[in-house]
């Protein structure tokens, strides 16, 4: 049987050949009630760009406060939001979440997981599966006065060619370097020269992905700041 609920969408980001979209369920009331990920029933999960559009064929933004069809509850390890979507219906749009009441869907300011595992170019940006098996949730809503991003490739010297961004901030006292997965974001400091921006202000959906050789990882699911400040 279907379930239809009422979100605010807080990612939309690239995922395999698909779409990770995730967000907060609100009640009628616009409260908040826990975070919600809409999955397919692929062995990564991602959602195909049809499967979660509206009925004009546009995609959720970051921001919408949508409503999507679902067939039940389809937790995995530490990803217990998951919901597997039901395909054969669209998203209804309802409206925008207004960007100066997302303090009110603020996660409790903690670490984000598990730290003190890094990656060569990343800081406190992987967590062992062994250890990631024993959490509970994998999305969290932060806020940060000072988000530092930094174009560059980080596998040149070994002939990859290939650009990325990766976010740098400090939360809850704790220093992070995770990569930037939020195609809108990705587009715009892509066409951009390699270097350093800075950007104040902002919100940001933090994610934990799957499993990876023996690693889940920390991404930067989507960057959130004040409608037109910033690049949405």
């Amino acid at each position: 049987m279907r379930i239809v609920k009422r979100m605010v969408c807080l990612a939309n980001s690239r995922k395999v050949s698909g779409r990770c979209i995730a967000g907060i369920e609100l009640d009628r009331g616009g409260q908040r009630l826990g975070w919600l990920r809409p999955v397919s029933s692929r062995p990564t999960r991602e959602v195909s760009d049809r499967e979660l559009r509206y009925p004009d064929g546009s995609a959720p933004r970051v921001l919408d406060i949508l409503e999507v069809a679902l067939l039940r509850p389809l937790p995995e390890e530490h990803q217990q939001e998951n919901w597997l979507l039901d395909p054969a219906s669209s998203a209804r749009y309802v409206g925008r979440f207004p960007w100066d009441r997302l303090a009110a869907l603020l996660d409790p300011p903690r670490a984000l997981w598990i730290d003190g595992y890094h990656t060569f170019h990343g800081h406190n940006d992987r967590v062992p599966h062994e250890q990631a098996k024993r959490l509970v949730d994998s999305l969290r809503l932060i806020h940060v006065e000072s988000l530092t991003l930094v174009v560059f490739a980080p596998h040149e010297t070994f002939g990859d060619p290939r650009r990325r961004i990766q976010g740098r901030f400090v939360h809850s006292g704790v220093e992070y370097r995770l990569w930037v997965t939020d195609p809108v974001y990705e587009r715009v400091y892509l066409a951009k020269p390699d270097g350093v921006y800075r950007i104040s202000d902002c919100y940001l959906t933090v994610s934990l992905g799957e499993p990876h050789e023996g690693y889940c990882y920390k991404l930067i699911a989507a960057i959130i700041e004040r409608e037109g400040a910033g690049q949405r």
